[in-house]
């Protein structure tokens, strides 16, 4: 396999094709710390692209509630069993992080063990060797979509009694979060690499992955190489389906645009306004070009309290997440990498810079590519974590692709009292 970067391990990795990137790059941040599980993102992706027969168990957005929720159930434990197993067969020492030099190439350390790319490499499957590791779910793992919602860890609460322990952060002794997920459309995507059709493909305008159902003949490859799992397979077509990451509306197609690129609708229908959608600029070598007044580049590179998704698989998904506060942090180091203690104290200890960018978050349905901020008077004074924290109300100003204003807010929200003689009106 030839050699490829991947920033998010630090390191160079094995990867079926050769080095080749869009000029731009679909990307998005989901703050999992305000998401109160109401699932109208994943009723708005249903009703817009899988409402049709064959298409009843594809939930290409869905929200699971970890640790225990998954869609299809466990697809995150099986695969890193998988990967824990192929560690030991091949006697390869067990996959760790090594928080050596960091910097912009390799801003979490370097990850030392095997990505599912170098771990297929000696796994021989029933077909011969294997180009990607990973697994088909069986039918029973489609069934419920949402199980173990709400489900937590720790002890059984009883009726009329306080909680044995009580919480408090940092860490939650019973505790639970969701978990949004869409296709990440990776950097090296394990579908596009296991396809033998090659009829999976990286759009080079914006990074989206899409597949030429003219090409696929539903050998299921995609399936089980995406760890994922985020490539379903369609009975009534006998082709594959996946996120298409609404492109017409990233096009600017979309008759509410006015030609302007506008965020997926999962995204724009989002009510806990959690999520923030846009294209980065990508370098030949596959790095983010510098672009800080980029909001996505601001919180993944500068801030750096959004994390990837499981980066040890080496995909380099493009959907970034800013971890839960609450939950205990070996698990969250397990699923987003080193990073995590880092993004969680600067996330509750807010740069002014930092609080005026997540306002923007579901501000406006257009694609934000330019933000700035207006300073405003000093409104608020208070310790967090034993140190000192003061808000600002400021101004936050977006602009789209063309350079227009799309959005002025500010960082308190302006509070509208009804009239007296309308107060009990509808």
């Amino acid at each position: 396999m030839p050699d490829v970067y991947n920033w998010q391990l630090g390191r160079t990795m094995a990867y079926p094709y050769e080095e080749r990137h869009p000029k731009w790059q679909f990307a998005a941040v989901f703050n999992i710390n305000r998401c109160i599980a109401c699932q109208t993102c994943t009723m708005a992706c249903k009703s817009t692209w899988t409402f049709s027969k064959g298409q009843e168990y594809m939930w290409w957005n869905n929200v699971e509630t970890k640790p225990y929720g998954g869609y299809p159930q466990f697809w995150d434990i099986k695969i890193l069993k998988l990967l824990a197993e192929e560690h030991r067969l091949q006697q390869v020492e067990p996959p760790h992080w090594n928080g050596g030099e960091q910097d912009e190439r390799r801003p979490y350390g370097t990850y030392e063990g095997m990505t599912i790319f170098e771990a297929a490499v000696k796994h021989w499957g029933p077909e011969g060797p294997q180009r990607v590791l990973g697994y088909i779910p069986a039918d029973e793992e489609w069934q419920a979509p949402n199980i173990y919602e709400d489900t937590a860890t720790g002890s059984r609460g009883e009726p009329g009694k306080f909680h044995q322990t009580g919480e408090a952060l940092p860490n939650h002794n019973t505790w639970f979060f969701y978990l949004q997920r869409i296709c990440n459309h990776c950097t090296y995507p394990a579908c596009l690499a296991a396809c033998p059709r090659k009829a999976i493909y990286k759009r080079p305008e914006d990074g989206i992955v899409r597949i030429d159902q003219e090409r696929c003949r539903g050998y299921k490859k995609c399936v089980e190489a995406c760890p994922y799992k985020k490539s379903m397979f369609r009975g009534t077509t006998r082709v594959s389906e996946k996120c298409v990451a609404c492109y017409p509306r990233i096009e600017g197609k979309d008759p509410l645009s006015d030609g302007q690129p506008m965020e997926t609708r999962c995204m724009t229908s989002c009510v806990g306004k959690i999520r923030m959608q846009g294209l980065v600029k990508i370098a030949e070598d596959g790095s983010w070009i510098p672009d800080r007044q980029s909001p996505l580049y601001y919180l993944v590179k500068d801030a750096q309290v959004a994390l990837p998704l499981y980066p040890q698989f080496g995909t380099g998904p493009n959907v970034y997440y800013i971890p839960p506060r609450w939950v205990p942090r070996p698990y969250l180091r397990q699923m987003f990498g080193p990073g995590v203690d880092e993004a969680i104290e600067r996330y509750t200890h807010p740069s002014r810079e930092l609080l005026a960018v997540l306002q923007l978050f579901r501000a406006t349905q257009n694609i934000i590519f330019r933000y700035a901020i207006q300073e405003g008077p000093k409104v608020f004074e208070t310790e967090v974590n034993g140190k000192p924290w003061a808000m600002y109300d400021d101004t936050e100003i977006a602009s789209g692709r063309d350079g227009l204003v799309s959005v002025r807010t500010t960082i308190r929200e302006p509070i509208h009292q009804r009239p007296v003689q309308h107060q009990n009106s509808i």
